[in-house]
């Protein structure tokens, strides 16, 4: 008889430089029980068996790995997606401790949402694109004077810290009337769609702004809690507003 394993959070490899960090990564994981493994545009290519190697007993969560060429095909199923980060950001948005993050975590899983963790490259970690599409960012309390940890020692961080939640956490189920929290598929096309709007009502000026004001947008929309039906009114209002100014 197959023993069904509870939901967990799937754990984002964005742009990985080294093979061995991802086999680290994967036996990290598997040591406290994580198996959701995804990997965007890795530099070596894909399959890699320098991670094979370093996965060791570790190696069905390469298997089963989901690898995507961005990362919006990544995060196209989920609902709340967290990011690491050790550097200061000028993005707004909430920033969790690894243990209270993973305990919010273990709510929204348990209330049937589907969570994400990005991991940046090894070299520089997660550009502000990156981290524009997140909902919220984990930061480790680390020496500030050397504040940076490796790929697999933060996926070990994290991991520990979701198996603690195990013991402690008690479900909490979240209901809504008549529609379910959007996910970042329908988030991506709906920033897609007004960044699309605004750029042909000559919005995103002067030229040399246009990328830090577009990041924010981006950044805007990950912040807020929408609804499926949140979504599609937003989509129904930019659509009106263009016919109207057409008509005018």
């Amino acid at each position: 008889m197959r023993v069904e394993t509870p939901p967990t959070p799937s754990f984002v490899l964005v742009r990985p430089q080294m093979g061995e960090n991802i086999g680290a990564a994967a036996r990290a994981m598997l040591n406290f029980g994580l198996d959701h493994m995804r990997i965007v545009n890795p530099r070596d290519g894909w399959p890699n068996q320098s991670a094979v190697a370093m996965a060791s007993g570790a190696g069905r969560v390469l298997d089963a790995a989901q690898v995507s060429p961005d990362l919006p095909d990544a995060l196209g199923d989920c609902n709340f997606v967290f990011a690491t980060t050790a550097r200061d950001r000028d993005l707004t948005k909430p920033v969790y401790t690894p243990e209270a993050a993973m305990a919010l975590a273990a709510e929204k899983i348990a209330a049937g949402e589907r969570v994400a963790v990005l991991f940046g490259p090894e070299r520089a970690g997660l550009e502000n694109d990156d981290i524009s599409r997140a909902n919220a960012i984990v930061s480790v309390p680390v020496n500030p004077e050397f504040a940076s940890l490796n790929l697999a020692q933060c996926v070990l961080l994290m991991g520990y810290e979701w198996m603690r939640q195990q013991g402690n956490h008690t479900p909490v189920v979240q209901e809504m009337a008549g529609t379910d929290w959007a996910d970042h598929s329908e988030i991506e096309h709906l920033a897609k769609h007004y960044e699309e709007r605004m750029e042909d009502a000559g919005f995103f000026f002067p030229e040399h702004k246009a990328s830090s004001m577009k990041t924010n947008l981006r950044n805007m929309w990950s912040r807020l809690p929408l609804t499926r039906a949140d979504v599609q009114m937003l989509h129904g209002t930019l659509r009106q507003m263009v016919r109207w100014k057409e008509r005018d």
